[in-house]
């Protein structure tokens, strides 16, 4: 019996070597400590655009504007060799704050066309290539730029312009297609992604409730 036993005691008892435990460890120590660190820097990024009014305010307060571009940066280099140009970028992205200083002067000259301006929204479709920049006038307005786009590398799209309208309940003025350029996707998740494009323009967005989807 005694030799019985003695036989089968590896079999019931796997010892594990100490430097692959110590390895393990380590590994998920520092997974840990980078997770902790990323959710860090997202906080403190949602937190200093929280009163801009989507770049509004930024835009008179290079003190502020150095500080969120400081948090961009720490998020990109928690992200850095990423990708964030696969399935999971296709969604309707509202904006939450930008240094685009066209889509900022829409938003705030909304009013001289007696509206203000509704969620702004990029509307990408990784699979069929397109790309839809949205800017709403509730409860019947919109203003919408259409682009083609090809993913260029992990993080970075280059996108083109094909078209441009701008709609009312019952009509619609349509605009010629203007400009060519790229974005990198310097950081994306399951909430936010943010942006830097090659005006050196950031754009951060979060994903809306909602499916936006263009009226025919």
């Amino acid at each position: 019996m005694a030799a019985t036993t003695s036989l089968l005691l590896p079999k019931l008892f796997k010892f594990q070597n100490p430097k692959s435990v110590h390895a393990y460890s380590a590994k998920f120590t520092c997974s840990s400590s980078i997770t902790t660190q990323t959710q860090s820097a997202k906080q403190d990024l949602l937190s200093l655009i929280a009163d801009q009014d989507r770049g509004l305010k930024t835009q008179n307060d290079p003190e502020k504007r150095s500080q969120i571009v400081e948090a961009i940066d720490a998020m990109a280099a928690l992200a850095a060799g990423s990708v964030t140009t696969g399935d999971s970028l296709s969604a309707t992205w509202r904006l939450l704050w930008t240094t685009e200083k066209e889509q900022l002067f829409i938003i705030e000259k909304a009013y001289l066309f007696g509206t203000q301006a509704g969620d702004v929204l990029q509307v990408i479709d990784v699979q069929n290539r397109t790309l839809n920049n949205v800017i709403t006038f509730p409860p019947d307005g919109v203003f919408f730029v259409r682009s083609n786009i090809e993913i260029a590398s992990s993080q970075r799209v280059n996108f083109r312009f094909t078209s441009a309208v701008l709609r009312g309940k019952n009509w619609e003025f349509p605009l010629p297609p203007f400009g060519q350029g790229w974005f990198d996707t310097v950081y994306l998740d399951d909430d936010i992604r943010v942006v830097k494009d090659i005006r050196g323009d950031y754009l951060v967005v979060d994903r809306a409730p909602y499916t936006w989807k263009e009226r025919v």
